[in-house]
């Protein structure tokens, strides 16, 4: 068996505000109907679902309603990562030293879902390295 995708799915009250800020994160577009939109990346790849949940309760990062899942977007410019998130409508939940040489932040999306942006950690090559030097790879 060989998985053809994976796909992080959000619910959210508002679909339409929810699938435009993770379209525009990953510069991608969106095909929606009425329950149910699929972001699909510039190189286009399906990376996030967004599903109609009108009850929708955002998790209260760190403390309050319990957070189900978030996304770690890696990054190699965080300070650009940063000026598209706020300007989609991200707001700051954890505010880090964007010059630090690694690090990230966290942040919600406009349904209130954690993300963190990070930078600095392992490239592709740098993570395929490793990978290969594990036992059994």
């Amino acid at each position: 068996m060989r998985f053809i995708r994976h796909v992080v799915v959000f619910d959210a009250a508002d679909i339409d505000a929810e699938s435009s800020f993770w379209a525009g994160m990953f510069e991608g577009r969106i095909f929606a109907d009425d329950r149910f939109h699929s972001v699909v990346d510039a190189d286009g790849e399906w990376v996030i679902g967004v599903q109609l949940a009108p009850d929708h309760v955002p998790p209260d990062w760190p403390d309050g309603n319990a957070q189900q899942v978030h996304v770690d977007l890696h990054v190699d410019d965080q300070h650009a990562a940063h000026a598209r998130a706020m300007g989609l409508g991200a707001r700051v939940l954890y505010a880090r030293d964007m010059n630090a040489p690694e690090g990230h932040q966290v942040y919600a999306d406009p349904a209130g879902h954690p993300f963190c942006i990070g930078w600095g950690h392992p490239d592709e090559a740098a993570l395929r390295r490793l990978i290969e030097q594990q036992p059994g790879a």
